[in-house]
């Protein structure tokens, strides 16, 4: 027969084991945000890949040097009291409760065939619980990225999703257009299911008011974009293809809320959600 101090200490190696299984579970998912971000000078956020790399705050000097000094110090055992513990998200003023729905997830095998006029004129509207966002799109210089976004707009295929990142140092945007994304936990690897080819990087910068693709490499976008919200760095692999026409103080006051993780790099803490998004011509 088992006693109860046996019981007591099998109790207390179970939790245990569960306790060092959510810190390998988070660990592991902090490393999936983590890869999110990349480029050869500066961080931008990609969709699905790369290696954290930036200018001043996310210098990439002497890391190996401390990742190999934090690897051989010793560290103490969680005891059996530990707990993860959960950030706690915060009212941000301005932001309202998302409209109900979830996104549709549709997936595409290809690009949709062009419906576009590359000389029009284009609008999308992005109507979010923490306000509207108006941007002129670029047809003439991204005409295939202009028409994806039309019509993935059509198929309401971004309604109900979130902004899942929100970078506040080194390089300043907010990143959208996952719907596999949630107010939580790390996204950046969801995408239409289809992946085209980049334009207008000659010469391309990336003031703010731009609105550009994030990627995971050369001819990698899909529905993944961001938008900068103060004048950031970086090279020019980024497709821009639109201007922020309104709204911009929305995204910088998103901004200034910082992260749900307290990080320089997280998730919004506002729970930015697309109630719809719309392309217009005209």
């Amino acid at each position: 027969m088992v006693s109860s101090e046996q019981r007591r200490r099998q109790l207390a190696r179970d939790k245990y084991e569960r306790q060092m299984e959510r810190r390998v579970a988070a660990s592991a998912a902090r490393k999936r945000r983590n890869t999110i971000l990349g480029a050869s000078l500066a961080v931008v956020v990609l969709a699905g890949g790369g290696t954290l790399i930036a200018t001043g705050a996310f210098s990439s000097d002497d890391k190996g040097d401390k990742k190999a000094s934090a690897a051989n110090t010793p560290q103490a055992a969680p005891t059996a009291t530990d707990e993860p513990t959960t950030p706690t998200r915060k009212p941000v003023e301005g932001c309202a409760a998302p409209a109900p729905g979830a996104p549709n997830g549709k997936q595409w095998q290809a690009e949709p065939a062009m419906t576009i006029d590359p000389s029009g004129s284009y609008a999308m509207t992005l109507d979010t619980n923490c306000g509207k966002v108006t941007v002129a799109l670029d047809a003439a210089k991204a005409p295939h990225t202009v028409n994806s976004f039309a019509f993935l707009a059509g198929e309401q295929y971004f309604d109900h999703t979130k902004c899942h990142r929100l970078t506040t140092d080194g390089i300043f945007v907010l990143q959208c257009g996952d719907p596999t994304a949630s107010a939580t936990v790390p996204g950046g690897t969801g995408g239409p299911g289809y992946k085209f080819a980049d334009e207008n990087l000659t010469g391309a910068t990336y003031p703010a008011g731009t609105v550009a693709m994030a990627n995971s490499g050369a001819g990698t976008n899909g529905s993944q974009f961001f938008l900068v919200y103060k004048d950031t760095k970086l090279p020019p692999n980024y497709t821009p293809f639109g201007k922020i026409t309104g709204g911009l103080d929305v995204v910088q006051k998103v901004a200034a809320a910082g992260t749900l993780e307290g990080a320089p790099d997280g998730h919004p803490m506002a729970d930015v959600t697309f109630n719809s998004v719309t392309v217009a011509k005209g």
